[in-house]
């Protein structure tokens, strides 16, 4: 059996789109990946999702997504998608218990992860102090002290938005210069609530009611090295994404760092049939609410192909 429309992912793309998918009858199946609803499941309240004036947990944004898409008929699966075909139509995929798949219409919405330190705080403190998303979790620092690790453009757009909020905002750099834009560097210098931490290293994180502090090295292995904390109420990684993307870059064009590249503005990609929605096409906004959109936008590109192209 050859499916109409095949998803792969299910965070706010993946599901947006299995929901548009099946209001059009395309009967979309849905591989939900490793980490099912996607990066909202570390998060703790989101509170700039529109139709929850009170903020909703992560968690429970992604089941409502999810049962939505059952209700109307999608075929939620659990598994990975490990190896694609997408030499011909049509395309040929193969699931991490070698199930062998084949699809009209495939929608990439495996989303993007966020770079960490690899600190084993930083999984123990996830959710409850740590952020890879100041946009995201920035409010919740409001008049309170937080540290960005970073030294490019992102981490210091990172530190500029928590400065608006923050009490006071420290950026943790581990090279004794910046390597943002000078437009952007004289933003951070120019900030007040902002200070410059040049060669600190973060080695750990304490708090016994989540993230209270961080602990630092300045200047590691050379002769002034120094070990001290260094109270925090928020911890924020600014060190880059890694678009979920691997396993299509044989067959689709990317950016330098990996995002899938799309036609005009629209989910297309080189390939007809095959549209990427959400992080994996997205280094600028990263939000859960431009994933949606963008998974409507796939869903509905899959739809159009279909009516024209009337596959047998």
């Amino acid at each position: 059996m050859t499916h109409n429309c095949l998803i792969i992912g299910s965070g706010p793309a993946g599901y947006t789109a299995a929901i548009y998918a099946a209001r059009a009858n395309l009967k979309p199946v849905v591989y939900c990946g490793m980490q099912q609803g996607g990066q909202l499941t570390t998060t703790t309240t989101v509170e700039n999702f529109p139709g929850y004036p009170e903020g909703v947990d992560g968690n429970q944004l992604m089941l409502d997504l999810r049962r939505q898409a059952e209700r109307f008929g999608a075929d939620l699966r659990d598994g990975i998608i490990t190896a694609v075909d997408f030499s011909k139509r049509p395309y040929r995929l193969t699931t991490d218990h070698g199930d062998e798949l084949s699809a009209h219409t495939v929608i990439i919405a495996t989303g993007a992860s966020a770079k960490y330190l690899g600190l084993p705080d930083e999984e123990k403190y996830r959710g409850e102090g740590v952020s890879a998303c100041a946009t995201c979790d920035g409010f919740f620092y409001r008049r309170r002290t937080v540290a960005v690790v970073g030294g490019g453009d992102t981490a210091c757009e990172e530190a500029l938005y928590l400065a608006s909020l923050a009490k006071q905002v420290y950026l943790i750099v581990r090279k004794p210069f910046l390597r943002a834009s000078d437009v952007m560097q004289q933003r951070v210098f120019n900030t007040e609530n902002i200070q410059v931490l040049f060669r600190h290293n973060a080695e750990g994180l304490y708090g016994d009611n989540g993230v209270e502090g961080v602990h630092l090295v300045e200047g590691l292995g050379e002769a002034d090295e120094r070990h001290y904390d260094l109270p925090v109420d928020g911890f924020f990684l600014a060190i880059g994404h890694k678009p979920n993307s691997d396993l299509f870059r044989p067959w689709l064009d990317t950016d330098a760092t990996g995002y899938l590249l799309t036609l005009d503005g629209t989910p297309r990609t080189k390939l007809p049939g095959i549209y990427a929605a959400g992080d994996v096409a997205d280094p600028h906004y990263r939000q859960a609410i431009t994933a949606a959109a963008s998974g409507c936008k796939a869903a509905i590109e899959a739809e159009r192909y279909l009516r024209e192209h009337n596959p047998a």
